[in-house]
């Protein structure tokens, strides 16, 4: 098929300021305080592809100039076990990962595939610059699998410590190159990797929150719960790590209240951190903009302690003007906190009643949906959505398995360039 890259402009979240994408547009060259940028597209309603399979039904809302081969679309459906357990009538429940009984075909068990099918077809295919991948285990996973698949190559920088998340059904394509930092690194550390190794021109970085396509590619877990329950919810319900995903649904929210199809009654985002990595929810809870100090020990400590890794971002998009900060006092959120234990407890109630696994992330959302409810925060009528992130990988992995070895580990102390030279030699 003979794709159109789909139309769209570029606005700046503290400005309001609209120009045009260059081709890999992170922020507004205006701008000179720390913004998001958002995409507003030439097409207003949201009307599902028909010609196009997978993430790209969504396509009118993707800030993409391709397509690539092997994408599944987030499913939703009503859920009945839970939604008993919980005393809720109207309770849905989006689904990224693996488990063919529903329709959810994610090899990756992750809704991190979203955002990598629409970030590689955000890229240009003519720009030779290498992408550079920071991932905790879930993202880099994610990418590595769409890259492998559709020969791209890429630089994947992750934590030593989180390799046992790099499994896959097959050995990867050559095109796949992973980068670890040492044991006692985290998150951070992998950031810093990418950064230095950003310094030659040869590579970019995707830019996480930043990229437009991550965002978007993200927000089609909305769509796929609009589509299914025919309009916007009433609440809201993801773990947080960087807080992308709830802002990403919140702005599929907004443009659906813009389509005016699907109601007017605005969404509540409701997130939630894993204990004793709360960096976000303290600062809500202290209704600050600004971040608590934390330092890289203390951060990699909190890190170790938790059982959704994924969800150990230090330097989250929680203050950027469009950030998460931003919207939850829009849509009227707010923050909650699950424990190791909690996450234990989800992840028995969910799989007795709904008849599969989740991943620990996933799982952090549940329990802040049964707290909200037990709080009265949800009226046991509202139209609900749940957003389980990640999930079916003991199905997905049961026909076996590899773990993706690094091809470098390398200090994100070393000098930017004795990094460059020793990742660029891997090409």
């Amino acid at each position: 098929m003979n794709f159109k890259p789909t139309k769209y402009s570029l606005v700046c979240c503290a400005t309001g300021h609209k120009f045009e994408d260059a081709g890999w547009t992170l922020g507004d060259p205006q701008c000179d305080c720390p913004s998001l940028i958002q995409a507003e597209y030439e097409e207003k309603q949201f009307v599902p592809r028909e010609d196009l399979d997978g993430i790209y039904r969504y396509a009118d809302w993707l800030p993409i100039s391709r397509t690539l081969k092997h994408s599944c679309a987030p499913v939703t459906y009503k859920s009945k076990g839970l939604a008993s357990f919980l005393g809720l009538e109207n309770l849905y429940i989006t689904f990224s990962g693996w488990n063919p009984r529903i329709g959810a075909k994610m090899r990756t068990g992750s809704f991190k595939e979203t955002e990598a099918y629409s970030v590689l077809a955000r890229m240009n295919p003519d720009d030779k610059r290498i992408l550079i991948v920071q991932s905790a285990g879930n993202t880099a996973r994610a990418f590595a699998q769409v890259c492998s698949d559709n020969r791209i190559p890429i630089v994947i920088c992750v934590p030593q410590d989180n390799l046992h998340d790099l499994w896959f059904r097959k050995p990867l394509h050559k095109c796949v190159k992973l980068v670890a930092a040492p044991h006692g690194c985290d998150y951070y550390d992998a950031i810093a990797l990418g950064e230095k190794l950003a310094t030659d021109p040869r590579f970019v970085l995707e830019g996480g929150a930043k990229n437009v396509a991550r965002r978007d590619g993200m927000g089609t877990t909305v769509l796929s719960c609009v589509e299914k329950m025919g309009r916007i919810p009433d609440a809201y319900f993801q773990a947080v790590g960087s807080g992308t995903g709830a802002i990403a649904a919140w702005e599929n929210a907004c443009r659906l209240e813009a389509d005016g199809r699907f109601g007017k009654n605005g969404m509540r985002v409701y997130v939630a951190q894993n204990t004793p990595f709360t960096l976000m929810y303290d600062a809500w809870k202290a209704d600050s903009r600004a971040l608590p100090e934390i330092t890289p020990e203390e951060g990699r400590c909190k890190s170790e302690r938790i059982l959704a890794t994924v969800l150990s971002n230090r330097k989250p998009p929680y203050s950027l003007a469009g950030g998460l900060y931003d919207v939850l006092k829009a849509s009227n959120g707010d923050f909650f906190l699950a424990s190791n234990n909690d996450i234990i407890y989800w992840m028995m109630q969910f799989r007795n009643r709904e008849g599969y696994d989740l991943l620990p992330a996933a799982c952090v959302a549940v329990a802040a949906l049964a707290q909200a409810v037990k709080e009265g925060t949800v009226k046991k009528d509202e139209y609900i959505m749940l957003n389980c992130t990640g999930g079916g990988v003991i199905g997905a992995k049961s026909r076996g398995f590899v773990l993706k070895e690094p091809d470098l580990v390398l200090s994100p102390d070393l000098p930017a360039e004795e990094i460059v030279k020793a990742v660029s030699a891997l090409f």
